[in-house]
């Protein structure tokens, strides 16, 4: 594996692949987590018989089950051939590394636990580091050396 920087997925420096970002992830977020929620549904009925199958100890997913589901979408999204969610594509972003290298599925896993942790303690003002950072970033973005863009 090169750590060379791969211009293809390196943020870009244009102002423009920035614009209106901040409001896009809204609808992106909200996007996602109705396709997890829909997602659920198959992953418990899977979970039921799987709790039949062990003779109840599946059953012990079901706390569980949403975080799971979540942590999967994200992981295999993110860290896809898109580097976007569905909720990401729909809005027509993309999350990239400053570094230029690809995000991974444990990076996309670490982005959305972070997301959880920070937004659980400071609730939606999550949102306003995003007016007064330069390229609309988030505090979990900075802490992993992510950034969202445009693509459309």
């Amino acid at each position: 594996m090169s750590l060379e920087r791969n211009p293809t997925y390196a943020a870009p420096d244009d102002w423009r692949a920035y614009s209106g970002v901040l409001s896009r992830r809204i609808f992106a977020f909200i996007i996602d987590y109705m396709i997890v929620l829909l997602l659920c549904i198959p992953a418990a009925i899977v979970v039921f018989f799987l709790g039949i199958i062990t003779l109840g100890l599946g059953f012990m997913l079901y706390p569980a089950l949403f975080v799971i589901v979540a942590l999967l979408y994200f992981g295999m999204t993110l860290g896809g051939n898109g580097q976007a969610s569905l909720g990401m594509r729909a809005m027509g972003l993309a999350m990239t590394r400053l570094d230029g290298r690809r995000i991974d599925f444990l990076t996309a896993v670490a982005h959305t636990v972070l997301f959880w942790i920070i937004n659980s303690v400071l609730t939606p003002l999550i949102l306003l580091a995003g007016l007064f950072i330069e390229r609309s970033r988030l505090v979990h973005d900075l802490l992993l050396g992510t950034i969202v863009v445009r693509t459309a």
